[in-house]
C-alpha cells in the first residue's frame, strides 16, 4: 500500500516584524539571481523577490528552448557559456518579449510551450503551498519574515519594489560550496557536506515531502545548514515519488548527475563512496521507510 502524505508537524507561522529591517531600505538591493518565475534581490542578510509576469516567463521558456537547440551545435565550453547569468542573456529575453508582442500568438505559443508554462505554474503554486504548510519554522528552508508593505530600491529595472516579506539569505548554493571546497583541496569537508545533503533529503522525506529538483544548485548553505532554495519541485504525492525513484534506478554514477564529475575527477575513491552512499539512500525502500503513514490532507 502506498504511503500517504502527512499533515504538517512544523509551525505554520513565520516571524512577524512591526517594520521592515533597516538594511533593506538603507541602499539599493543587489540582483542576486533569477529563475523562470522570479528575480531575487539581496541585502546583507535578507532577500526579496520580484515575481515575473506571464509574458516574461513565456519569453524565458522560448529562449531556453532555442538555447538548448543551439547547445547541441557548440563545443562543450561554449555551450556552457549560454547558461551563465549575464546582461546578454537578459537582453535576449527582452528581445524575445518584443517578438512575442509583435507576431501572432500561434507562431510562438506552441502546445509544448503552453504545456511547459502551465506545468511550471502548477508546480510553483503547489510547491510553495507545501513548503509553507510543512517546512515553515524548520531548518530545511531559509527563515521567512513578514512586515508592513514597504518600498525598496533595487539595482536594474524597474528600480524599486513594494515588498511585505523577506527570506534569510544563504551564503552560497551547495554546488558553489562544493566548488570552493574542492578548489581549496578540502575533500574531507566536501564528503561531510555531501553526507549532510543526504541527511537533509531524508529530513524532508520524514515530513512527507520529496524534491523532484534535488540538484546541488537548488540547495543553499547557511552556516552548517543545508536549505532548499526553490520549492517548486516539492511533491507529497507518493505516485510521483515512486515514478521518479524508479527512473533514477538506472543512474549508475549519481555524482555525475549532480555535476560533481569535474570536481572529483582526480578523486575516484570519493566519487565511488558517494555513489554507493547515494544508491543506498535514495531508493524506494529507504524513502518508503522514512515516509510518514499519517492520514492525507
Amino acid at each position: 500500500m502506498a504511503p500517504r502524505p502527512a499533515r504538517s508537524a512544523a509551525s505554520a507561522e513565520c516571524r512577524v516584524l512591526s517594520h521592515i529591517p533597516e538594511e533593506l531600505i538603507r541602499g539599493s538591493l543587489l540582483r542576486l539571481g533569477e529563475g523562470i518565475g522570479k528575480v531575487v534581490y539581496a541585502s546583507e542578510h535578507w532577500v526579496v523577490r520580484r515575481e515575473r509576469s506571464p509574458l516574461e516567463m513565456v519569453a524565458l521558456i522560448v529562449l531556453w528552448r532555442r538555447l538548448r537547440r543551439l547547445e547541441s551545435l557548440l563545443p562543450g565550453a561554449w555551450a556552457r557559456r549560454l547558461y551563465r547569468p549575464s546582461r546578454q542573456i537578459r537582453f535576449l529575453r527582452v528581445l524575445v518579449q518584443g517578438v512575442i508582442l509583435v507576431f501572432p500568438r500561434a507562431l510562438w505559443f506552441s502546445a509544448h510551450i503552453r504545456d511547459m508554462f502551465r506545468l511550471y505554474l502548477r508546480r510553483s503554486v503547489r510547491g510553495e503551498r507545501l513548503a509553507k504548510a510543512h517546512l515553515t519554522g524548520s531548518e530545511l528552508i531559509p527563515e521567512r519574515i513578514v512586515f508592513p508593505p514597504a518600498r525598496v530600491r533595487i539595482s536594474g529595472w524597474p528600480g524599486w519594489l513594494m515588498v511585505s516579506e523577506a527570506a534569510e539569505r544563504v551564503e552560497t548554493t551547495l554546488y558553489h560550496k562544493m566548488v570552493r571546497v574542492a578548489r581549496e583541496g578540502r575533500f574531507g569537508e566536501l564528503e561531510e557536506w555531501l553526507e549532510r545533503f543526504l541527511q537533509t533529503r531524508q529530513d524532508g522525506w520524514r515530513r512527507g515531502l520529496f524534491s523532484m529538483d534535488a540538484h546541488l544548485k537548488n540547495f543553499g548553505a547557511i552556516g552548517e545548514r543545508i536549505v532548499l532554495l526553490d520549492t517548486g519541485g516539492l511533491t507529497n504525492r507518493w505516485t510521483e515519488v515512486e515514478r521518479r525513484l524508479t527512473a533514477e534506478e538506472s543512474i549508475a554514477q549519481p555524482h555525475l548527475q549532480l555535476g560533481l564529475g569535474p570536481l572529483l575527477a582526480d578523486h575516484p575513491e570519493i566519487a565511488l563512496r558517494f555513489d554507493r552512499r547515494w544508491k543506498a539512500t535514495v531508493n524506494l525502500e529507504v524513502v518508503r521507510h522514512c515516509w510518514p503513514q499519517a492520514t492525507a490532507e
